[in-house]
């Protein structure tokens, strides 16, 4: 689907960002002691050096709680003036409670409905376009986003294919409303699922289908992949995603200030933006230094981004990511921090 922003009304606005990562580096050099790989391999091949660690007694929601903490920061508000907090996320707390409702207790966000949101590395962009749609519909004010991830526990760290990927972290940002006279805010969603392709890219045991309580094999508790069908994919989807999304919003390439893509794979990313014809300058990419965050992915780099100066107020955003399902997801948004009115 591609849903293009027209017409007068209330605006929402991409007003702060935050983000946390555990405080473990775990290196390529570390993984060549625990697996048969070796740097070269996972470099050539993905473009990571190192990925963070979750501590065992750090949890989805332990990093969730920091990066919602730094939002608050970055945006000058209060828990309570938060009306609503999504968690997108493919390793939650719990199945129930949602990790979001942990989240906004622990917060104290006493005023906020609570969700999760699962479509997998797509999630933080699905998340914006339910934030967006919140903020315009008049039904929130101030909605909160944060893709939160524990991916390496459900990596299986024998298989050198998979485990190598992963990293852990939070990170999201702030939706509110802007002055439709001033305000640029998102300019369009283009969304989409391919069902039929789920079997490449899962987690066999935890849902009703293959409960835990039931007999399973022991590497069904870890996520499978078939890489190659995953990256022809993503190859794919990248690149038309956001060539589907610029002609609808009548924009060019050259248009965009910065090009923020899901971190999996710098070989995906140097496909798109060679195919895009984006200005590799105009490229964050931070895949090397955390692997791939799954939902904390895009807002990670686009948090790196600002603490760098390289978003800087007014820039225009092209998001995009894709992933489990199989899903994806772009989105054009001006970047517009400012004060938060409760």
């Amino acid at each position: 689907m591609i849903a293009v922003r027209n017409g007068s009304g209330r605006r929402a606005r991409l007003a702060a960002l935050g983000a946390h990562v555990p405080a473990r580096v775990l290196t390529n050099a570390d993984l060549e002691k625990m697996v048969d790989t070796t740097d070269e391999w996972i470099l050539s091949r993905t473009g990571i050096r190192e990925r963070r660690i979750a501590e065992p007694d750090e949890s989805t929601a332990d990093l969730a709680v920091k990066a919602a903490e730094d939002i608050l920061r970055n945006a000058g508000i209060t828990a309570e003036e938060i009306d609503v907090l999504i968690v997108p996320t493919a390793t939650p707390e719990y199945l129930f409670p949602s990790t979001a409702a942990v989240v906004q207790g622990r917060i104290g966000a006493t005023n906020a409905a609570a969700f999760d949101l699962l479509a997998a590395c797509s999630g933080f962009v699905y998340g914006l376009a339910q934030a967006c749609a919140l903020v315009e519909s008049g039904l929130a004010r101030n909605v909160m986003v944060i893709g939160a991830e524990t991916l390496t526990r459900i990596a299986d760290f024998t298989d050198r294919t998979t485990c190598v990927l992963f990293g852990d972290g939070a990170a999201g940002a702030l939706v509110t409303t802007g002055e439709p006279e001033t305000t640029t805010g998102f300019l369009g969603f283009e969304l989409g699922t391919d069902g039929n392709g789920g079997k490449d890219l899962l987690l066999p045991v935890g849902g009703s289908r293959n409960p835990p309580n039931r007999p399973f094999a022991p590497e069904d508790a870890f996520l499978k992949m078939n890489g190659r069908e995953v990256f022809k994919f993503a190859t794919r989807v990248i690149a038309d995603s956001t060539t589907r999304l610029l002609e609808a919003l009548e924009l060019s390439a050259q248009d965009i200030d910065l090009f923020v893509p899901h971190q999996a794979n710098t070989r995906i990313i140097d496909h798109a933006v060679e195919k895009l014809g984006i200005d590799p300058s105009k490229v964050v990419v931070n895949v090397d230094r955390f692997g791939n965050t799954s939902s904390a992915s895009v807002p990670l780099a686009l948090t790196e981004a600002r603490n760098e100066g390289r978003l800087k107020a007014g820039d225009l955003l092209l998001l995009i990511a894709f992933g489990g399902g199989l899903t994806w997801g772009s989105t054009v948004v001006r970047y517009e921090p400012g004060p938060v009115t409760a």
